[in-house]
């Protein structure tokens, strides 16, 4: 498998899979792409509502990887990366996708896992460090800290804005010391995003420091989240929906057997999204995909006007999905160049805040079921989707991507007390040590010296 900058000259020269991942960034500033995307075998696709996740990931990212992770590594890889589940539920009128079950408990954990396993291998043998720079609105920072945390051979320096992520992100990003470093940013996400992708440019840096990137602006963070919209989706054409624990809420949904599920993506920079649409591309019964994000709604309005405009990031309730400017909008044009195209596979909306807290209590009231407020984005944007359009009938899936006990200060007012898994549990006890810089391309410069 070849991969192709997003760019003008994006057919210039293909890489491999290990040059894409290692470098992040294209040289011309563009996202790698792979050359195609290759559907499942009749057997895989047929077998996607019984086989094990470990097994479903193993047969998605095999060919994205090949030749240079060979089959045995991959298969020890993706054994050892996903130890968790992504259960798919049933919640009041529709499913739940539960992509919280990691060790930072957000959806992030499925990637930075994987890249951290793969990124180990295939810089075996090198004398010099890798340096990972990452930009995080929120989860992204955590979930690629202790994902790489402890591997020998990579550094990692985290970006997020100051002031503008949760007590608990804070201290997930910038509480395990070693070889995770922080730099609490003056300014916003996009502010973060900005310096991240100069730093990349920077030929005095790159000449000092071995650079590569863990947002989903790197594919081989975005490929592996392809693994469980294939296995929900498998699950839910089947009908073998996992039951929830005795004493939770049991909702009315019915599963629909042999009928494509579509999914409502919580986005902001749109990797996990463009995830989805692998999938879908590849042959997992998914019928398409809603995408719900809040105020910052640059992607939902040229879905709607056929006119983008990147515009500067609002700070709301639901912070990982502060993004004025997605990234990944390139990878969507370069994949799919029509809009009527695009239009076919995703229906996008906004979420006010105010809707989101209204959402988080009622979801509570009738059902027990806690959002944590980007989940209830996705919740409410279906809501009103499915209220303003004839959409087709199948069962609909929403992903939450982040436990609620990790935004306790937005959800306990609205629904009491909420259970915190043990891996939080530990994340509250550590102590945040971050550097505070300005958003200034000289200062990032500065604390990478």
């Amino acid at each position: 498998m070849l991969y192709y900058s997003t760019r003008k000259n994006r057919k210039a020269t293909g890489v491999s899979f290990a040059a894409a991942a290692l470098t992040g960034l294209a040289p011309d500033g563009g996202l790698y792409v792979p050359e195609t995307l290759p559907p499942y075998s009749p057997g895989v696709r047929n077998s996607l509502g019984s086989m094990t996740f470990q097994d479903i990931a193993f047969e998605t990212i095999k060919p994205y990887v090949t030749p240079d992770i060979p089959d045995a590594v991959l298969g020890d890889l993706v054994q050892d990366a996903y130890s968790f589940d992504a259960p798919l539920l049933h919640v009041g009128d529709r499913l739940v996708l539960e992509l919280f079950h990691g060790p930072t408990a957000a959806f992030k954990d499925f990637g930075a896992r994987f890249m951290a396993r793969a990124f180990a291998y295939l810089r075996r043998g090198e004398d010099k460090a890798l340096h990972i720079l990452v930009a995080t609105s929120g989860d992204t920072g955590g979930a690629v800290a202790h994902g790489f945390y402890g591997v020998d051979g990579v550094k990692v320096t985290v970006l997020y804005p100051k002031g503008q992520v949760t007590p608990l992100q804070e201290r997930q990003i910038a509480g395990l010391g070693g070889n995770v470093s922080a730099l609490a940013v003056e300014g916003s996400f996009d502010d973060c995003q900005r310096l991240v992708k100069t730093a990349f440019n920077n030929e005095d840096l790159k000449k000092r420091l071995v650079l590569s990137s863990a947002n989903s602006i790197n594919v081989a963070r975005l490929i592996p989240q392809a693994v469980y919209y294939a296995a929900a989706a498998g699950k839910a054409f089947t009908g073998t929906i996992d039951a929830l624990k005795t004493g939770e809420a049991v909702g009315k949904f019915r599963a629909v057997e042999k009928q494509p599920i579509t999914f409502c993506v919580p986005s902001g920079n749109f990797g996990n999204l463009t995830a989805g649409l692998y999938a879908l591309e590849m042959g997992a019964p998914i019928r398409g995909f809603i995408a719900a994000t809040n105020v910052n709604k640059s992607i939902p309005d040229y879905l709607e006007t056929g006119y983008y405009e990147a515009r500067f990031s609002k700070a709301t309730i639901s912070n990982a999905m502060d993004v004025g400017s997605p990234s990944n909008f390139e990878r969507l044009t370069a994949h799919w160049f029509s809009l009527k195209e695009l239009r076919r596979m995703v229906r996008g909306v906004s979420v006010s805040d105010d809707n989101t807290r209204k959402t988080i209590a009622e979801v509570h009231k009738t059902t027990g079921y806690f959002l944590d407020p980007h989940t209830a984005v996705g919740w409410r944007g279906a809501d009103q989707v499915y209220a303003e359009h004839n959409v087709p009938t199948g069962p609909l899936a929403v992903l939450a991507t982040a436990h609620p006990a990790k935004f306790a200060e937005t959800v306990q007012p609205l629904t009491g007390p909420i259970p915190i898994p043990p891996s939080l549990s530990k994340a509250i006890e550590r102590k945040p040590n971050a550097q505070t810089i300005p958003a200034e391309i000289s200062a990032l410069l500065e604390a990478l010296s």
